[in-house]
């Protein structure tokens, strides 16, 4: 049997067979890893001028307070999250992730306040997972719904602003982490100002019926050309931003993984609803006393790039293993290879000089601060 058979597909999947992609098996969708300009191109495509992603493969969730209120809302949502959405004001949106009881990271996510309800924006290989986890722990009093009947899509870009500006209107002031419930030539559209390039960008959900003619819209334009999952994992990783599954999943914790940033302080020890999610202890702690690892920025003392997985050593004959790579290809606008990896906090400082293990050889990598490349977000 056909194993292609079994993937779903996207309401762009035509568009992007029409547009010569080479399409890949990716969290069970059949999804375009590249176009015939090929990953270099679309990259540095996205970094100078626009480029247009189909991620409607993950998941766009509502939930609802049964009582009609949105804060009893996030307050549900709060016990699952170590993530301040209480005080999330109405047409703003936050990053955050699931905790389990371990204090590892279930999934990482989206969390936006649209007045009356919340909408959750979650990864695809998750999405299942994600929407029994939210029903089980919050179902009882919220309606947690999979908005099965959109797509999304992200335009990417420093030149993302000149285009939307040129196709409609009363969005060019929009500040990064924004959203907007609009109409775009009457089509009914959710677009946040966010993405995962580092770039300056929007993200625009719309009905699935609808998704080609806004694809196509933006296509016409001669700064946008369409990227694939090959661009956007280089350019996610030059901007020092987790994959989850790759450089996050349940064996570490936020504070590991180097994302305090993403747990305000109403939510921290002293804070005003300090705790009261899943792995709070282990988090509250690190979040206090620091972690015995972190996730690191590397770049490879060389050219040739270090994969995922390659095992990381703190001395040149590979006698005393430390971490592990997480993440690793060539970055275009970094100009070399970049990568990203956990090790102890003793061997965390940047400049610090260690050894991946490629193909049976210990090369030198040097712990680099993150991001490899300056973000552009409008704030």
């Amino acid at each position: 049997m056909d194993e292609t058979a079994a993937l779903r597909k996207t309401p762009l999947h035509a568009l992007h067979v029409s547009l010569g992609a080479r399409m890949v098996p990716f969290a069970g969708y059949d999804m375009p890893v590249q176009y015939p300009a090929g990953v270099l191109k679309e990259h540095l495509q996205t970094r100078s001028s626009s480029g247009l992603f189909d991620v409607s493969h993950m998941g766009q969730v509502l939930v609802r307070a049964r009582s009609g209120k949105v804060e009893d809302a996030a307050l549900a949502l709060e016990s699952l999250v170590p993530v301040d959405i209480l005080g999330l004001k109405p047409g703003r949106q936050r990053y955050g992730f699931f905790t389990d009881e371990n204090g590892g990271i279930l999934d990482d996510l989206m969390i936006a306040n649209q007045g009356d309800h919340l909408l959750v924006v979650v990864n695809a290989a998750c999405k299942d997972a994600d929407l029994a986890h939210m029903r089980k722990h919050i179902g009882d009093s919220c309606d947690i719904t999979l908005l099965d009947d959109r797509a999304l899509l992200a335009l990417q870009g420093p030149r993302s602003q000149a285009v939307i500006a040129e196709l409609w209107a009363g969005l060019h002031d929009m500040k990064f982490m924004d959203v907007r419930e609009v109409s775009l030539h009457d089509v009914p559209s959710v677009v946040s100002r966010s993405g995962y390039s580092g770039e300056d960008g929007f993200e625009i959900s719309v009905p699935s019926d609808k998704a080609e003619t806004v694809a196509k819209w933006l296509l016409e334009h001669p700064d946008v050309q369409p990227i694939g999952l090959g661009a956007r994992d280089s350019l996610r990783l030059e901007a020092g931003l987790c994959l989850y599954g790759n450089d996050i999943d349940t064996s570490t914790s936020p504070v590991e993984a180097g994302l305090e940033w993403a747990m305000q302080k109403a939510r921290r020890s002293g804070g005003i609803r300090a705790g009261g999610f899943p792995g709070a202890s282990r988090i509250l702690r690190e979040l206090e006393s620091g972690a015995a690892r972190r996730r690191v920025g590397l770049k490879p003392d060389g050219k040739a790039p270090v994969r995922g997985h390659a095992k990381l050593y703190a001395d040149m004959e590979g006698q005393t293993e430390i971490g592990e790579v997480t993440s690793g290809s060539f970055g275009p606008s970094a100009d070399g290879p970049v990568a990203m990896g956990y090790v102890p906090v003793s061997h965390a400082a940047p400049g610090t000089r260690i050894f991946a293990e490629v193909r049976g050889k210990y090369l030198p990598v040097i712990v680099a601060t993150l991001p490899f490349v300056t973000p552009t977000y409008k704030r």
